[in-house]
């Protein structure tokens, strides 16, 4: 499915741990963005839907719901400092431009 660095596995688990929450799932997704055509979402979660993928990746429960998972899958998120902070670093096979930013994303277009 996805691949998390072991920087990126340290830092979520430190955002969790600042929840006070250990039931919380780590959720990933994709929203229409306004610099691409999408842009990726992490936020902690309780609940599983009908249509989520629920796995564990390297001791994490990481959920996707059904429209992401196509776009996600492969994708190597990793987390790094910086001298402007630290932030996710989203490495994904399926995109074939991401933005400066590297939130945002298109995948190819559909061939006919």
């Amino acid at each position: 499915m996805i691949h998390l660095s072991q920087a990126a596995i340290s830092e979520i688990l430190r955002l969790k741990a600042k929840r006070n929450n250990p039931e919380l799932l780590f959720r990933l997704g994709i929203q229409p963005s306004a610099c691409l055509s999408l842009s990726y979402v992490m936020t902690f979660d309780m609940v599983v839907h009908s249509n989520d993928e629920l796995f564990s990746c390297s001791g994490i429960q990481v959920v996707i719901d059904a429209h992401s998972l196509s776009a996600v899958t492969g994708l190597t998120l990793d987390y790094s400092e910086d001298l402007m902070g630290g932030g996710f670093r989203f490495h994904n096979p399926n995109a074939i431009r991401s933005c400066g930013c590297g939130n945002a994303f298109s995948l190819g277009e559909p061939t006919p």
